[in-house]
């Protein structure tokens, strides 16, 4: 390239700059810099701000032509161009040169989003954060084919081959920050949804929650069945019980399969929404439940075990179930299960 820098000089003077600029480039992919040396060294050649943003990930670097960080405020780039990476666009890289564009200006945005789309692509996005939301979605939705399905994920830094789970969360917390506590050690992108924050990493780990985050686990299964276990297992968390494995669930995950016109048209069902009204009664059955033992429910409660008998006795004979009965438990975990999927949507 260097011999065909010479031999273009002698016949073109703009040629000659222009393959220097494209060996300016190659030099830089040649020491595996990173984004941020890529503005300062695309600074530094144009002799003014130089940027580069990532769409996916909202990072954003951009430089001073004396090597440093930018921090005059951003004015209007004078040219830029979009970072391409397999026909998707992830990013935009410009210059803020005052006045008119430089005649090199646009080979060098041309190489400087080329530099960047291998540095993607190399490296991968930064490890925790928050993702574009459209490319969340293209990895969980059901429409989504499988090609696209991969691009998205390669483009949120996913290594290829590597199983991707999804996590709902409801929660106050920023989304990145319960992605971090999720997978502290692994890949991990995290984007809001109508509904629930959605969370796709390479391994979960939900012992550092903290207790006000409800979180529903899918397994391992391809990110778009994954999600739907998620959301599925968001709906069985309660304040006792936040975080909820689908794997966990067996048998029980049929429930939220089940239409809520017919879980609400259910007798045992009915008589759990009644019992509901009044919270002290739903309190006592759900540590009952939970324990499967008078004593230990008023250990829970905090009462004599002789107030909880009498209550668990009178709950009993409103629900129409025996509760002493290893059935009538099954039966009244079902219905009061069942009842809160419908309070879950």
């Amino acid at each position: 390239m260097e011999a065909l820098a010479v031999h273009l000089s002698r016949l073109d003077a703009r040629a000659e700059e222009v393959v220097r600029v494209v060996l300016f480039y190659d030099t830089l992919m040649r020491r595996r810099v990173d984004l941020p040396a890529l503005a300062r060294a695309s600074a530094g050649l144009a002799q003014c701000v130089a940027g580069i943003r990532l769409g996916g990930t909202g990072r954003t670097f951009r430089m001073a032509a004396d090597g440093r960080a930018a921090t005059t405020p951003p004015s209007a780039p004078s040219s830029a161009l979009p970072v391409v990476l397999d026909e998707e666009e992830i990013g935009t890289v410009w210059l803020e040169r005052p006045g008119s564009p430089a005649l090199l200006d646009p080979v060098l945005l041309e190489r400087l989003a080329l530099a960047v789309a291998a540095v993607v692509e190399r490296y991968g996005p930064a490890r925790t954060t928050m993702a574009d939301p459209a490319l969340v979605e293209l990895v969980i939705s059901a429409d989504s084919d499988d090609a696209a399905r991969a691009r998205a994920l390669r483009l949120l830094g996913f290594p290829a081959g590597r199983p991707v789970r999804a996590v709902a969360v409801r929660t106050r917390l920023p989304l990145d920050r319960v992605g971090a506590l999720i997978c502290p050690a692994g890949q991990v992108k995290a984007a809001p949804l109508a509904d629930a924050g959605v969370l796709l990493a390479t391994g979960v780990d939900t012992s550092g929650l903290p207790s006000d985050v409800r979180a529903g686990v899918g397994a391992a299964v391809g990110p778009e069945l994954s999600w739907r276990q998620a959301r599925s297992a968001l709906r069985f968390t309660t304040a006792d019980r936040p975080v909820v494995e689908y794997a966990a669930l067996g048998a029980l995950a049929l429930l939220a399969e089940t239409p809520r016109d017919a879980l609400l048209a259910n007798a045992d069902v009915t008589a759990v929404a009644a019992l509901a009204a009044d919270p002290e009664d739903l309190a006592t059955l759900d540590a009952y439940l939970d324990t499967a033992s008078l004593r230990r429910a008023a250990e829970v409660l905090h009462l004599h075990h002789s107030s909880v008998a009498r209550r668990i006795e009178q709950i009993g004979k409103s629900l129409g179930i025996g509760l002493a009965e290893p059935g009538g438990l099954v039966r009244a975990r079902l219905a009061v299960t069942a009842w809160r999927l419908t309070t879950e949507g």
